[in-house]
């Protein structure tokens, strides 16, 4: 399965941040949306990088509540990671997994798609096992 099928069930809604905002901006965006990362966008609007809420309390631990007033940009991960809508989900598990990261954009050239968490991820897996344990047993009662 690609990458591009978890977009099409999901949507391709992607809640984004300035670079320059404060952390508090950014911890109020995830806590109004329910979700656990941010698409980081640099001054020309371009995607340059992932904030999650291990970020944040990251930050937190290092800084205190004076971490609220820094930049988003002194919170991210400097390594910006990306995947094609054509990736297969067996290699963006393994690319999650080599890379630490739990939320991956879903990019075409400069252009982003959407993004996806590993939460996507298993989930899409479980409903795969599902009906896959549906078609064994229906194939076993006849």
């Amino acid at each position: 399965m690609h990458v591009e099928t978890i977009l099409k069930s999901k949507g391709r809604d992607v809640v984004t941040i300035a670079e320059s905002a404060d952390l508090a901006a950014a911890a109020q965006a995830l806590d109004a949306n329910g979700i656990g990362a941010l698409v980081v966008n640099d001054a020309r609007g371009r995607p340059v990088a992932v904030l999650s809420e291990r970020d944040i309390v990251r930050e937190l631990a290092l800084h205190g509540v004076a971490a609220l007033t820094r930049p988003v940009s002194q919170a991210t991960t400097p390594a910006f990671v990306t995947a094609a809508p054509d990736a297969e989900l067996n290699d963006l598990m393994v690319l999650m997994t080599d890379r630490r990261v739990r939320h991956v954009p879903i990019m075409d050239g400069g252009e982003m798609l959407g993004i996806v968490s590993i939460g996507d991820i298993v989930k899409s897996k479980i409903a795969d096992m599902e009906a896959e344990t549906a078609a064994l047993q229906a194939y076993i009662v006849s």
